[in-house]
């Protein structure tokens, strides 16, 4: 996640209120920043890695002339976080600039025929094609305006962009497609930013963009257009209440709120890692003669249901493993024919990298999943995948679990079609269903939240837990466990259903909460069965399952209802009431679910 804030002022420099919205848009990058200002019929740029606060310092941002500029905070996605590859990036001739927040899926396509036409390319970004391609079109005949609306139209991915330009020294255009880009007016000018908050103290008149959309800013005015029919939109300014205490949480009161709210924007993210790294690494995991995958916390879930879900879909067999047993339990038989894929949000969780380190020098092949850019395991991987899930700040993993899973479901279908054990019609199918994933979390946080906190009153003091499921559903009846774990303090266990049998059953007595995760799988009916033996013990149920499964309605004491989906995809919108139900707990106990005790981030020590 980046952060983008344009300003267009008709009488006044603008450097100084843009150095402001950046440090507001801050928490959502903070590895690079830049600045760019039009003056005396020229782009002025300004940028480098490091914080806001240093960069003013070095570079004189505040300083720089202009009434026209747009600005960027960055968290990097393609490309290392050094000067070349921060924002803002421009064309041949220094004549375009742009601002960018998301992630382009086909700019390989569009950079290859650039080059091919003659265009020089400086950074390793996805976002310098833009203002390339609008060049191109420029220099074919079109006016800037029009040049723009064809570039974008030409773009693939989820992305806002700010662009200004000397061919129009007076405009500033904004342009939404799945991330978040607000316009603020106000007496003074105009504005475009990622989001509400960073506008705070320039304006509380906003127009909120939707998907599609192009906006063409003027020192007095506005015009709104949707792709591809070009049809003029008319938008009512709405005036917006900002409490800026907490502006950079967007307005929740707590990140980890925020994070898990995210979600649905940051899933399309996660969805669209590029297909070039995935099979590659598709392909190093089919020369295999074993594959281990390893994580730790919720990672290790994660690594567990990714070793679920690649022998379902791809036929491959691996082992996953909690990172710290690694060397202990599978480091006699590590050889040049293993691979190991290791997950972590950070990138710097020692247990993995010492596990993977052992593993190099046995020489097996080392792959990634992380959340960080330029961390030690992107550095240590033959091959490693960004995940796209923009910075987590919250200890405990929300929206970094459901982005991981993303890209394992990705990979094994990669692997899958690589391996000839997925035909194109069932590549095709799944393709369909994935995409509509963030859309069902989106439903599932409209839906549940008002019942999720009701339940977090009801269950507070419950003295502990029971999580249970069955499958796909294991892990995040593990993850679901963590969570109340980590944040709450109240003691909880996780198990497979079938298993609970075989000691967890002790527990149970009456008043006992047992959490179920049930989705409309093939391990529905098993879990009918474990629902009863823990009503005969009078447990209270709380089931996670179907919206039109009237039976586990009845069987249950709290039936939270989910919206209709892929089985293979359940887990992703299922972990969503557990994340929350923890989060609503934790608040009403009193506890700071962002800042929980005794844990940290990233854990870096053994």
């Amino acid at each position: 996640m980046c952060g983008i804030i344009g300003i267009l002022y008709r009488d006044k420099s603008v450097a100084k209120d843009l150095v402001t919205g950046l440090k507001l848009l801050e928490y959502r990058g903070y590895d690079s920043a830049g600045i760019a200002t039009l003056s005396n019929g020229s782009i002025l740029i300004e940028k480098d890695k490091g914080r806001i606060d240093e960069l003013n310092v070095k570079l004189g941002f505040e300083s720089m002339p202009g009434c026209v500029g747009i600005a960027h905070t960055r968290w990097a996605t393609h490309g290392a976080p050094d000067k070349i590859n921060a924002h803002p990036h421009t064309d041949c001739e220094n004549r375009i600039a742009v601002v960018h927040n998301g992630i382009i899926d086909n700019y390989n396509e569009i950079k290859s025929e650039l080059v091919r036409k003659g265009h020089i390319f400086k950074s390793l970004t996805d976002t310098e094609v833009v203002p390339h391609l609008i060049e191109e079109y420029i220099k074919n005949g079109y006016s800037f305006r029009d040049a723009v609306i064809e570039a974008v139209s030409r773009l693939e991915g989820a992305y806002a962009l700010g662009i200004i330009s000397t061919y129009e020294p007076g405009m500033i255009v904004g342009v939404k497609q799945l991330s978040p880009l607000v316009v603020g007016v106000s007496d003074e000018g105009m504005f475009i930013a990622s989001d509400i908050n960073s506008l705070s103290p320039f304006t509380k008149d906003v127009i909120v963009l939707d998907d599609g959309e192009v906006v063409f800013l003027t020192g007095d005015s506005y015009e709104i257009v949707r792709l591809p029919t070009r049809e003029r939109v008319v938008k009512k300014v709405e005036r917006i209440e900002i409490d800026t205490q907490f502006a950079d949480k967007e307005g929740y009161v707590h990140y980890m709120l925020k994070e898990i709210f995210e979600q649905p924007v940051v899933l399309n993210y996660s969805i669209r890692v590029q297909e070039h790294y995935l099979n590659l690494m598709a392909e190093l995991l089919d020369r295999s003669k074993e594959v281990f995958i390893i994580g730790a916390g919720t990672s290790y879930h994660a690594a567990l249901l990714g070793s679920i879900i690649l022998s379902r879909v791809a036929r491959l067999t691996t082992i996953p493993v909690i990172a710290s047993e690694f060397v202990s339990r599978y480091g006699d038989v590590v050889s040049v024919d293993s691979s190991v894929l290791a997950i972590s949000q950070s990138g710097e969780t020692i247990d993995v990298l010492k596990a993977i380190e052992f593993a190099k020098s046995r020489a097996a092949t080392i792959l990634g999943i992380t959340n960080t850019l330029a961390s030690t395991l992107t550095r240590v991987c033959r091959v490693y995948i960004h995940q796209h899930s923009l910075p987590e700040i919250g200890v405990a993993a929300t929206k970094t679990f459901t982005g991981q899973l993303a890209v394992l479901y990705r990979l094994a279908m990669v692997t899958g079609k690589k391996r000839g054990k997925l035909s194109q019609r069932e590549m095709d199918e799944m393709k369909v269903e994935i995409a509509k994933i963030p859309g069902v979390v989106k439903t599932v946080l409209d839906r549940v939240d008002q019942q999720v906190r009701a339940l977090a009153k009801k269950y507070k003091d419950t003295r502990y837990f029971v999580f249970l499921g069955r499958g796909l559903s294991y892990p995040i009846a593990l993850e679901g466990r963590l969570k109340m774990l980590e944040i709450t303090y109240i003691p909880s266990l996780a198990y497979p259903a079938g298993e609970s049998k075989h000691g967890p059953i002790s527990l149970i007595e009456k008043g006992v909460p047992v959490v179920f995760v049930a989705p409309p799988d093939e391990t529905r009916k098993l879990i009918i069965g474990n629902i009863e033996e823990m009503r005969a013990r009078n447990a209270t149920i709380i089931t996670l399952g179907d919206e039109g499964d009237n039976e586990l309605r009845e069987l249950s004491d709290d039936f939270i209802p989910m919206p209709r989906v892929y089985p293979l995809f359940s887990p992703i919108p299922y972990v969503v009431p557990l994340q929350l139900f923890a989060y609503y707990t934790a608040v009403l106990l009193g506890r700071d679910p962002d800042k929980p005790r005794n844990l940290a981030k990233s854990v870096t020590v053994l």
